[in-house]
């Protein structure tokens, strides 16, 4: 994409190239992969968990006297113990082993800059951009900056695979795509299927709407299929660009001369029933990471896999048994190169003067600064280099000492 195409653009386009979903920004057939030569041994992988991960679901603050006050119904999931304070989600439980290891940590209380307006689009845009705000956002990527501060990096490994662009490596540094022709056709018993599973979310709704129309799925064409059959297609779609294999094939390059690799998981906007929802994004960023260290072997010592989303969730358990759009989240953290075994970052707090805006978890960290912290420890870039040019504006503040 262009430089010249406005970040307006940018969200029609992705709208328009869902086959399924809620919309573009949570949608799970709307996942990107992106790799990039680079002259280091060392790895770095870049996760972007889209639809706003909810980091007190994940890495629970259980010795937190008011959590189980504020989430009566969803504090009461089960979880392993970190460090006596915090305990993480279940559905992560297969990652202990490497918690144990030293090679899982967290970043908790962390957010960019964004605030108040808790768009997805938004917030994807200025996580992958990695600027102070939304002002020239949408042009480039940090991932692209760092590259171009570096001598002898080359760029012929660098793929989009997926419906869409990333940001995150988008700039000068020229990159290629590839995006799987998905395409399913429906009868009006699929379409009915469709709305259904989306009539209560007005965006969710609009957007599911949009991209069956700009796709062509109309009704009577070809075979009809019958309810299982158009749920088995459904199911198969998503399963063709699963995070895990999508791991699979950027652990492969990275064993070869790709350094760089990003690529996304969806389906973290959980407004309703949360504790089924996030059921299967937590599945997928376990299945990730783990595929990563096993495809990658040896050179698992070299990497460091950092996995952020756009925002965090408010601290309230909603009606509906789910949360909705807030401001701090957590960061996972993985990797052989990784000083794991901590959850990093200052605990704001529960309490009602310490939340912000009287509903989310108060930022005490730039997200932005994990990273450039990460990429100093491995590549050895200049602290002035990644506060002016990678991530202009940012204060790192002091290191966290993640990187082992």
């Amino acid at each position: 994409m262009s430089d010249s195409v406005s970040i307006m653009d940018r969200r029609k386009f992705i709208i328009r190239s869902a086959v399924l979903g809620c919309s573009a920004a949570a949608s799970p057939l709307i996942t990107p992969i992106a790799l990039a030569q680079a002259p280091w041994e060392q790895r770095l992988v870049v996760i972007i968990l889209r639809g706003g991960m909810d980091g007190l679901e994940v890495v629970r603050p259980v010795g937190d006297p008011l959590f189980s006050r504020y989430r009566p119904t969803l504090a009461q999931g089960r979880g392993s113990d970190l460090d006596g304070f915090f305990a993480l989600n279940e559905n992560l439980s297969d990652l202990m082993p490497l918690w144990r290891g030293g090679e899982l940590g967290f970043a908790h209380a962390v957010a960019t800059p964004y605030r108040d307006k808790r768009s997805h689009f938004d917030g994807q845009d200025l996580l992958e951009a990695g600027t102070q705000t939304l002002k020239g956002a949408g042009r480039d990527g940090w991932l692209n900056r760092m590259l171009g501060q570096v001598s002898g990096v080359t760029m012929k490994t660098a793929f989009a695979v997926g419906h869409g662009d990333m940001i995150l490596l988008s700039g000068e540094v020229p990159t290629s795509s590839w995006s799987p022709e998905a395409r399913l056709d429906l009868s009006p018993r699929g379409r009915r299927l469709l709305e259904v599973l989306y009539h209560d979310d007005p965006l969710f709704q609009e957007a599911g709407r949009t991209a069956l129309e700009m796709t062509g799925m109309s009704a009577g064409k070809g075979k009809r299929a019958s309810g299982n059959e158009i749920m088995a297609m459904m199911m198969r779609g998503a399963r063709a660009v699963r995070a895990q294999s999508l791991a699979r094939f950027a652990a492969e390059r990275l064993n070869e001369d790709t350094r760089i690799a990003a690529f996304s998981i969806n389906g973290w906007d959980t407004h309703r029933t949360q504790t089924n929802g996030i059921r299967r994004p937590l599945g997928e960023l376990s299945d990730a990471v783990l595929t990563l260290r096993k495809v990658l072997g040896p050179n698992w010592n070299k990497t460091v896999v950092l996995a952020m989303t756009e925002f965090g969730r408010t601290v309230r358990e909603n009606g509906s048994r789910g949360t909705d759009h807030g401001t701090a989240g957590v960061m996972l953290m993985a990797g052989g190169a990784l000083r794991g075994g901590k959850v990093y970052g200052r605990w704001p707090g529960l309490g009602e003067s310490d939340l912000y805006q009287n509903r989310d978890l108060l930022p005490t960290s730039d997200v932005r600064a994990y990273a450039a912290y990460a990429m100093r420890g491995l590549f050895g870039l200049e602290r002035g280099v990644l506060e002016r040019v990678v991530f202009p504006g940012l204060d790192m503040g002091d290191d966290p000492g993640i990187i082992a």
